[in-house]
Order: C-alpha cells, then structure tokens, then sequence
C-alpha cells in the first residue's frame, strides 16, 4: 500500500472511531426534548398511546395461521413491539419486514438471546453460556462477544436483546437462573454483565439486565409458580440488588422485573414484585434514579397469572411502573383495562406521557424514524461468519478451568499406553479425537449414560492393562443442569475411575455437577469446561497438551473442594 493511502485510511478509522465514540447513549439522550417523538406522540390516539406499552409474542416456526394472528393485533392494536421466539433467521427477517409494513408506527422487535441468536434460531451462532464467561478473567472478550451479538440482531431487523441476566446465582439448585448467570460473587456479576451489555449497546441494540431486584437465590421456577424471596432489605440491598445497580451506574438501557413475592420490600400477600408499586417505581425508579425502560418479565408466565388472571396482571404491572409490558395473555383485555384507570386518573398525565415518549425515543434511538427493511439475501453467511467461530474459540480458551494439577500431572507421558475415554455419549468426542493426536500409543472408549453394569465391569477391567487415563464426563441435554442423568453405576464408576494413578478428568458440563460425583476430587488432575461445546473441548485439550496456559476461574462454589475464584496457573 503506498504511503497517501494509508494516510488516508487511517484518517477515515479515526473519524469513524470516533463518530461511534460520540454516539449518545440511550440514556443520554433521555435528557433532551426529541421533535420526533413529540410529533409522533401528538398524532397518536389516547388508545394507539396505550398500545406502545405492550410487546406480542411471535414465532416463524408456527405456521402462516399464527403469523397472520399476530399481524391482525399489530393493525388492530396498535402494539409497540414483537418478542421473537423460535423459528429460522431468514423467515424471521421476512416476517418482520412484513410486520414493520402493517404498523403506523415503526415497531420495535425483540428477542431473548442471552447466548446470541442460537438461543432460538436454527441456523444461528450460539455464544457460551454466562455461567462459562464467568470464569473468564478478560472482560475484553465478553465486549467483544456484545458487539458480535449486536451486530447479529441488527442483521436481522432486531432492536432489542432482553440480556444480560445479572442474577448472582447464588443456589446451585435455582432451576431457572443457574447457568445462565455469570456466578455467585456480585462482584464478577457485575463486571462481566456490565461488558457484555455496553458491548451490545455500543452496536447499537437496546439491552435489558434482568431479574430486578435479583432471582438468583431461588429453587422456584417463576415460569410456573411464584417463587418467594424471604430476605431481610438488608441483605437485598448488600447483595442481589448490587449488580443492578452497577449497571444503572453504567448507563444500561433497560430493566426487566423478576415475578416474585418478597415481602421485605412489599408486604402484599402473594404480590409479584411485577405488579408493586413500591419495587419497581419506589425503589428501581425513585431510589436507584434508573432512567431507562423497566420491561415486565413475560405476563403469561405462572408466577404472575396463578393469582391475577383476565388483565389485572397487566393493569397492576402498568401502574406500578412498568414502561414496556412483555407477552400478556390477553393484550387486548389489558389495554381495555389501562384505558379505563387512565380515565380515573389512576396514573398522572404527565407520568404516562413520559412513559410513552421514553418507548418512543427508544424507537428513535434504535433508528426507527428512518426505517429500512432488511435485506434477507445472506443473512446465513452473515451471522454465521468466520470472526464468530474464532471469538467462541477464544472465550471457550479463556474459560477453561483447572481445579487440580499442575502442567505435568495433566499431560501425562505422550508415549505411555493411554486410555481416552468419555463418559455419557454413544460416540467419539472432539476430546478424544483431538487428544488422541497427542498420545500415538492409545484407545479410545465411549461409555453411556445408562450403561448396563457387567459392560462397566468389563471396562474397567480392560482398564487395568493402561499406564495412563483420560476421562472426560460429556452432559448432552439441551441446557447443563445442575446434576448429571448418569445411572448411579456409571456415577461409581467415575469415582473408581478417579481414584486410580495418573487418571485426568476433564467435565463438560454445568459445573455443580461436580458435587453430584462423588470421589471425583481424587483425580490427580481435574479440570471444568461448564458445557458440551466442540470448542470447550478444544480448549481442554491444549491446556492438556501444553500449547496453551490455563487462564479460567471457576465462577460458582461447587462444594467445600472447589470454591469460587479457584483456577490453577502454571
């Protein structure tokens, strides 16, 4: 490249760099009148104003009888936005171009992609569960992971990520947060969720850090009942509202409402914080001075439903504070319900004028005054890039853990006779593959889940004949849960596997797991990579192989012999 022109290229990175630099925050903007939202909102009806507040659900895996449902609410109703669900990424970008034409106001679509769009696409990237970047040290990478995202949304006509979640999951047995928090220290879940989201909002997505006031220390799945949070405000305020209030300090977007009872801060009986008053407008409004968007959590959900069906969740979710109100069951009932409290001025004008101009700006913050269709041709290749593989490569590098061993335990003798073996699949694995690269002298073995215990007998007597193991525990269900679908023989198993000379163990799985397998500490050398993925398991095998260092810091305190911060360095 001759010398004018790098000149002039690195003139036009800086203007660039700095033009995105400039770029105001959504909350930043929040302090200035906007003339588009003002004109908007005085062309609106008092009915078409109430609509802003309610956000419908919508799938492209459901068929075109449902998909024209919800285009009949959006004309008839005039919603502010979509929550996209499952379905495939070119259809989703059709539909919604389809969506934005039956709208008088540009709508604003949102998906809960916590992992990035594979949480509920085909054909879509999945980044690493939070659980995973939790015991990642360089918050640089999870950024970096944010902008990805960013752009994935983007590419698809999306506004809007109901991520992070900034939960401290603080109960191994929460069985809806668990693994989808960064962690059990508020101080970690504070730093990685503020990276991920600023990530986000820097590639221009409006983002929501969720479950207010904290649904981490729950063993109630809000989804089907009302979970209870029986802590005193002290410990609310030190502990699960930390996070949340790291993040209103750095300027996030939005805040969506857990569906809980937690009568330190509101003493109604069976009252989901989503419908106090003085939770989501006395506290996260009034006393934490949050700015943005405070999104319900979704109203078809049990845990507001079970004791206030037919609308009065909806109505009771709107005048405690809510701005943005996620999936009601009946949107239509709801609004019918709302205008009427509006007409008994159950709300002030001016607070429900505010409340529909800061939706409004968020619309012209995400670039909705000037809206553009999508463009589905390459949408696969887009999202599906080359840069995303090699980012998930390298937080899966940075995650891996070591509990136990030091660079020689772990790697053993490359020329002894070698036994790699995984446990809970019905075929080799990308460990076994890619370790077995390293140790010419060695046999590969596969045991299942439900393996019937004279093949176990029979294995680990062939097992005596090996200088040297390698096992690696494989969870292959959908989401890592906190305890293995092992037999209770294949779980003795592992604890005799464990217990034997130059054995290294290596779980890819949801690191609670670890306390349902006994006798497994015994290994002369333990390491985590919190899930099933092909690059987790890469990751093991170069700090096994000593091309790579072990950097990972396990996020969650497993038992008394692995605790939080623990990650070995040599």
């Amino acid at each position: 490249m001759k010398p004018k022109y790098y000149i002039i290229l690195l003139f036009s990175f800086f203007v660039s760099s700095a033009a995105m630099a400039q770029r105001q925050s959504f909350i930043e903007t929040l302090n200035s009148q906007n003339k588009w939202v003002d004109s908007v909102y005085r062309k609106m009806s008092r009915k078409e104003r109430v609509g802003q507040l309610f956000y419908v659900r919508a799938h492209t895996n459901k068929g075109k009888a449902y998909e024209d449902s919800v285009g009949n609410v959006i004309a008839e109703e005039h919603i502010g936005g979509l929550v996209f669900f499952q379905g495939g990424p070119v259809r989703h970008a059709n539909l919604i171009n389809n969506y934005q034409k039956l709208s008088k106001v540009p709508l604003l679509i949102a998906m809960d992609g916590e992992w990035g769009l594979g949480m509920r696409l085909d054909s879509s990237t999945s980044y690493p569960y939070q659980m995973t970047l939790g015991a990642i040290q360089d918050n640089n990478l999870i950024y970096k992971m944010g902008q990805m995202i960013g752009y994935d949304f983007k590419r698809l006509g999306l506004h809007i990520n109901f991520a992070p979640d900034m939960d401290i999951n603080n109960n191994p047995n929460n069985p809806v947060i668990n693994y989808r928090s960064f962690g059990d220290n508020k101080y970690n879940v504070a730093q990685k969720g503020i990276a991920y989201f600023k990530g986000m909002q820097d590639a221009g997505l409006i983002v929501f850090a969720k479950h207010f006031p904290g649904h981490g220390d729950t063993n109630v799945d809000s989804h089907f009942d009302l979970p209870l949070l029986p802590f005193t405000r002290a410990r609310l305020d030190s502990l699960e509202e930390y996070p949340f209030r790291e993040a209103i300090a750095a300027g996030v977007s939005g805040v969506m409402i857990a569906h809980m009872n937690i009568p330190a801060l509101d003493s109604t009986k069976r009252l989901p914080s989503t419908l106090s008053r003085p939770i989501v407008t006395g506290i996260l409004k009034d006393s934490l001075k949050f700015k943005g968007i405070v999104a319900s959590d979704a109203m078809e959900m049990k845990g507001v439903t079970k004791y206030f069906p037919n609308g009065e969740a909806d109505l009771r979710a709107f005048l405690a504070g809510n701005d943005l109100i996620e999936l009601s069951e009946n949107s239509k009932l709801a609004a019918k319900l709302i205008l009427k409290a509006i007409r008994k001025s159950k709300i002030t004008k001016e607070e429900f004028e505010a409340r529909i101009k800061k939706l409004l700006a968020a619309k012209y913050w995400a670039g909705l005054n000037q809206y553009k269709p999508t463009q589905p041709a390459g949408i696969i290749n887009d999202i599906n890039r080359p840069e995303a593989a090699t980012l998930i490569q390298q937080l899966a590098d940075a995650a891996i853990t070591v509990l136990k061993g030091d660079a020689v335990t772990l790697r053993q003798n490359p020329l002894k006779k070698t036994a790699i073996i995984s446990i809970g699949v019905d075929k080799p694995t990308v460990f076994e593959t890619e370790l077995s690269k390293w140790y010419p002298n060695s046999m590969i073995f596969m045991i299942g889940k439900n393996t019937p215990i004279q093949q176990l007998k029979q294995m680990l007597l062939a097992l005596k004949k090996f200088d040297q193991m390698f096992v690696s525990i494989h969870d292959t269900r959908l989401r890592p849960q906190s305890k293995l679908d092992y037999s209770s023989d294949v779980k003795l198993m592992i604890a005799d596997l464990a217990a034997r000379p130059n054995v290294v163990t290596s779980v890819f799985a949801n690191p609670y797991t670890i306390a349902g397998l006994p006798g497994i500490e015994k290994s002369a050398g333990l390491l985590v990579g919190y899930q099933k993925d092909d690059a987790m398991q890469r990751a093991a095998v170069k700090v096994i192989s000593g091309v790579m260092k072990p950097a990972g810091k396990l996020p969650v305190t497993v038992n008394t012999f692995f605790t939080t911060g623990m990650g070995m360095r040599f």
